[in-house]
């Protein structure tokens, strides 16, 4: 029986007074009801006292995230904004009424950095969320948008 609470709690023996079954507030595991784990007795009602032992993060761990990822926000925050040319070959073909674009020496604006979100780093392929701007014959401008990793484009100077 113990072997289904073990995962999460601590079972210790029953108490020898003979009290009401008394168990301290913890998440049992799916397995574990709550009928499990009072024992009843015929004799005697004995008492099974349950502990959790939980893990948390100490405050230093939590402000030292937190610290890195502000670094590294603000850094990609003070490009944000930057014209960029894309250096690497690349085609996208989300374009309206265009079959395909080649990116190669198009300028664009950076528009937004992507792997930061609400504070937390995420994996992003492409980071780099760039705004673009494309001639159509009779439509005129077509504004769209490509994320690109930070090796497919260099920063112009204005």
């Amino acid at each position: 029986m113990s072997s289904l609470i073990a995962s999460s709690a601590t079972v210790l023996p029953p108490s020898s007074h003979g009290g009401p079954t008394a168990l301290k507030s913890c998440a049992a595991p799916p397995l574990a009801s709550q009928s499990r784990i009072k024992r009843a007795s015929s004799r005697r009602a004995s008492t099974m006292t349950v502990r959790c032992d939980v893990a948390t993060k100490t405050a230093d761990s939590v402000n030292a995230e937190e610290a890195e990822l502000s670094e590294e926000e603000i850094e990609a925050k003070a490009k944000v904004g930057s014209s960029i040319r894309v250096t690497a070959p690349l085609k996208v073909y989300h374009v309206n009424r265009v079959p395909e674009v080649v990116l190669e020496g198009m300028e664009g604006k950076l528009k937004d950095y992507v792997a930061v979100w609400k504070g937390k780093r995420i994996s992003a392929n492409l980071p780099y969320k760039v705004e673009f701007f494309k001639e159509v014959e009779g439509r005129g401008p077509v504004k769209f948008v490509a994320h690109l990793k930070d090796d497919e484009f260099e920063f112009v100077d204005t």
